[in-house]
């Protein structure tokens, strides 16, 4: 990956560079340690620098709210419907198919909640897409990449 490719797939709020460790070593003298730690100091980021921007958390949560909330009220729907069935019109629905339905739904629920992080636009600027494929893989790829250079630091 170039370093054009990295820049363009970092997010706004994500640190320019990584942190790199010192490297340990106790056969230095004292006042080139005292020099070296001057050198090497790096600037720190704000937890206000470090968080999600605003406008991007609550794209995140009107997603989130839309593909979890329908199929969880749908999930529950289908449990108040069947109890009406059962009751008022004497239609008794097998009690396999109630469950399968409504582990499918809530499942879905769950599901949602990972798609709607993820297909929202990580960008400020950028809203994206109604059903939000095209960000959903961008940020599917960095998430993938991410967990790729962690698995490799710890090898």
């Amino acid at each position: 990956m170039s370093a054009e490719e990295s820049e363009r797939s970092q997010l706004p709020f994500e640190p320019k560079k990584k942190r790199q460790k010192a490297p340990k070593s106790q056969n230095k003298p004292i006042v080139k340690q005292e020099a070296e730690k001057q050198v090497d100091k790096k600037r720190t980021y704000t937890k206000e620098e470090m968080a999600i921007p605003k406008v991007v958390s609550q794209r995140m949560i009107r997603r989130v709210a839309g593909f979890c909330g329908v199929p969880t009220f749908l999930g529950i729907a289908t449990l108040v419907v069947s109890y009406l069935l059962a009751i008022y019109a004497h239609i008794r629905l097998p009690a396999i198919a109630v469950l399968l339905v409504n582990m499918g739904l809530f499942g879905l629920g769950v599901i949602g909640i990972t798609y709607g992080v993820l297909s929202a636009s990580w960008d400020e600027e950028r809203v994206g897409g109604l059903l939000g494929l095209s960000e959903f893989k961008t940020n599917w790829g960095r998430m993938v990449e991410v967990w790729r250079e962690t698995r490799q630091k710890n090898v």
